[in-house]
């Protein structure tokens, strides 16, 4: 619903939408805006127009339902949602009377937008609210004049990081970078601000607009000049030049949206306003209508949201509060969960060995706070309370009446066997016991307590302040309640919950380690591991193969792969574990050790070790860069499908939010499991058929594959 009422001759539209949780831009409400405008625009007794909002936010951006909608249809519809919101946009800066935006809260892409047409704007000084054009986060770029009304406003250098960026910045930084033009400190003040503006500017014009002299109506103007240099100066040749191959560089051309922004901007600033608003449409349908934006909007929006609403939680159980967390072990992983914790308020007792180990993890907290504090980023006042939230200790006891303890001790099943009953008995009634493992079976933990239907897995990335996925498992005898407990947690210290069953390496372990075997796997083939790395990076992973593997640390792989040969559930006769054993001994075990598949130098620079010419020789002839991407891609991807026709994975959501917040599988994609509808089922079958027969049996594609894809078998 868009309200209006007249106050002291200003027309106030508020934003007030009953549809939808947040004011959105959509079949809905932008007719009704319009209409409102209309009204405005038509009574000769109003003197100016507010645009605010009655919800906490201004408007969040476009309803991405509707985009969705029109991708893969017809071109010509997405056309005409671009061009009719640019024409309700570009007569708010044409009607001839002053309209202020009086930003309430967050103002995000569409909202932004809105707040662009406008003549002035005011924003309400909140630490919440976020102001920006974040569209090609999502594979998209702003279809309402974002591209033109931004760069026009405060210059191509300063607006094109925030485009092809997509980022959100707090009121201070939004009136500091000119997003805005004043702050107010509450919503009256905000109000009264803006009457008084609409007072003292009766007939505004923008600066790339001017009045016709023969119709004395407000027209663009042809020959506007973009503060700091137009397109063809000096630094506007630099500025492209540079952005364009810095793009390139960063997407691997595997993203059109930042591309797109950047020949939009070139374009558009070389005409007049009305022109390169019909510039920008045709960007935007093109962007809108790719695969790419799709897989986006799905997965990192859609999806996302869904899942942290908690989509995979058991519906039955009432919701949990975690107040007092235990944690077993203060080394990296330990010390950032309680991090985390203490900063959504909860109370933590972090155990170690002895309180002077514990201490020492409390030292990350410390750190955390105190360079966020530095930076502006944590409110001073608030760094003692936290840290006063975390309790180092020795001693068990300490850990009565905890809600949840999380075991967080090395990858051996003994010692977690041993913490288990230690710390078990500690809990409060019904409390539950996580552990933080990443591979080891949580069925054959959970033999180790008392208690095994609240015993469950929950598996933390490093480092925690920065990874936003847990990865739930649950165990065979795991109860609704326990996992309801661990979500519950999970979305309190704000991060991202999947939920698995268990099994070895679980989901994310379990794929991740496609990724680098298959480096490996490459390595082994006599393919140049500066062709694997690049390739890796190309094919839109974060960092090649060997590299992660590095990280990771290749002494915890012979740890995993170990626990694995005694299981029965690998080959001791490997390749790749053989591969891996030989590093072992040679104590090149990673970036830790300064020695793995790189050397690590004092200076900084790594570089592939060239000793691994001599371990394993290069091929005479080599695979094509892309050859390598398919390899590395699509072993992850029948991988990751194999999960989910196991049951490991219980929704295809959980699996494509998993790839990407876990381990870096390209968002482009959609995820490891929307990779097949990506590319194609019939293409995915077919490839995969092909890798099989030239590398090996771990491509072949599942019965159940085929019989979706209609492909038979190969003879």
């Amino acid at each position: 619903m868009i309200n209006y009422t007249v106050e002291q001759n200003v027309a106030v539209i508020r934003w007030n939408m009953s549809s939808s949780p947040m004011n959105v831009l959509n079949d809905e409400s932008i007719p009704q805006f319009e209409e409102a405008l209309n009204k405005a625009y038509a009574d000769e007794a109003i003197i100016g127009i507010i645009i605010t909002s009655d919800k906490p936010e201004f408007v969040a951006g476009a309803d991405l339902k509707m985009i969705l909608r029109n991708n893969g249809g017809d071109p010509a519809e997405m056309l005409k949602v671009s061009m009719e919101l640019n024409r309700i946009f570009r007569n708010m800066e044409t009607s001839g009377k002053p309209i202020v935006a009086a930003i309430s809260g967050t103002a995000l892409g569409g909202g932004y937008e809105i707040c662009l047409a406008c003549h002035h704007r005011i924003a309400l000084s909140s630490p919440k609210t976020q102001i920006g054009l974040v569209e090609v986060t999502i594979g998209l770029l702003p279809g309402g004049g974002g591209t033109q009304r931004l760069p026009r406003m405060i210059g191509m250098q300063a607006a094109l990081p925030l485009l092809v960026e997509g980022k959100k910045l707090n009121v201070a930084d939004a009136l500091k970078n000119g997003l805005i033009d004043d702050v107010a400190e509450t919503p009256t003040t905000m109000m009264d601000k803006a009457r008084a503006w609409i007072m003292a500017n009766p007939q505004p014009i923008k600066p790339w607009d001017q009045i016709d002299k023969k119709t004395g109506k407000i027209v663009a103007r042809d020959n506007f000049k973009v503060p700091g240099g137009n397109v063809q100066s000096p630094t506007g040749a630099q500025t492209f030049a540079a952005g364009t191959a810095m793009l390139m560089d960063k997407t691997k051309g595997n993203y059109p949206a930042p591309i797109e922004i950047m020949a939009c901007v070139y374009e558009g600033l070389q005409v007049n306003i009305d022109r390169a608003l019909v510039i920008e449409a045709r960007h935007f349908v093109k962007v809108a209508t790719s695969k790419v934006a799709k897989s986006l909007i799905q997965t990192m929006f859609l999806g996302m949201n869904e899942a942290n609403k908690g989509a995979s939680r058991p519906k039955d159980v009432p919701k949990t509060d975690v107040k007092k967390l235990g944690i077993l072990g203060a080394g990296m992983m330990g010390a950032g969960i309680a991090y985390v914790s203490a900063v959504a308020g909860i109370e933590v007792v972090l155990k170690d060995v002895s309180a002077e180990a514990a201490e020492k993890g409390k030292d990350y907290s410390r750190s955390l706070l105190k360079k966020g504090a530095e930076r502006g980023k944590v409110d001073p006042t608030t760094v003692d309370t936290t840290l006063n939230r975390i309790k180092t200790t020795g001693d068990y006891a300490d850990l009565d009446g905890c809600d949840l303890i999380i075991e967080a001790v090395f990858e051996n099943r003994e010692l977690k066997a041993t913490v288990t009953k230690e710390a078990e008995p500690k809990l409060a009634q019904n409390g539950i016991y996580g552990s933080n493992t990443s591979t080891l079976p949580i069925t054959g933990l959970a033999e180790a307590s008392a208690n095994p239907a609240n015993f469950i897995g929950i598996h933390f990335f490093s480092p925690v302040d920065k990874m936003m996925l847990v990865e739930i498992i649950v165990g065979n005898q795991t109860s609704d309640y326990a996992l309801a407990v661990a979500m519950d947690y999970t979305r309190k210290i704000r991060k991202t919950p999947i939920v698995v069953n268990d099994s070895r390496g679980f989901y994310t372990s379990r794929c991740f380690g496609t990724y680098t075997s298959e480096g490996m796997e490459l390595l082994n083939d006599g393919v140049n591991p500066i062709l694997i790395e690049n390739a890796g990076k190309d094919a839109g992973m974060p960092v090649g193969p060997l590299a992660v593997h590095d990280e990771v640390a290749l002494d915890l792989s012979l740890k995993v792969m170990t626990e694995s040969v005694k299981a029965g559930a690998l080959s001791a006769n490997e390749p790749i574990y053989q591969m891996v054993q030989k590093f072992n001994e040679m104590g090149r075990i990673g970036k830790k050790a300064k020695a793995g598949f790189y050397d690590y130098p004092e200076d900084g620079k790594k570089a592939l070790w060239p000793g691994l010419a001599d371990l394993y020789p290069v091929s005479a002839e080599q695979p094509s860069l892309d050859e390598v991407k398919t390899r590395l891609l699509y072993r992850q991807a029948i991988e990751a499908v194999r999960c989910f026709e196991e049951g490991v994975i219980r929704t295809k959501l959980d699996a494509d939010l998993g790839s990407i917040l876990a381990w870096g599988f390209p968002a482009y994609t959609g995820g490891a499991l929307s990779f097949v509808d990506f590319v194609g089922i019939d293409t995915f079958v077919q490839t995969l058929d092909r890798l099989a027969d030239q590398y090996g049996g771990r491509f072949r594609p599942t019965a159940k594959l085929r019989e979706r894809a209609g492909v038979k078998e190969m003879a």
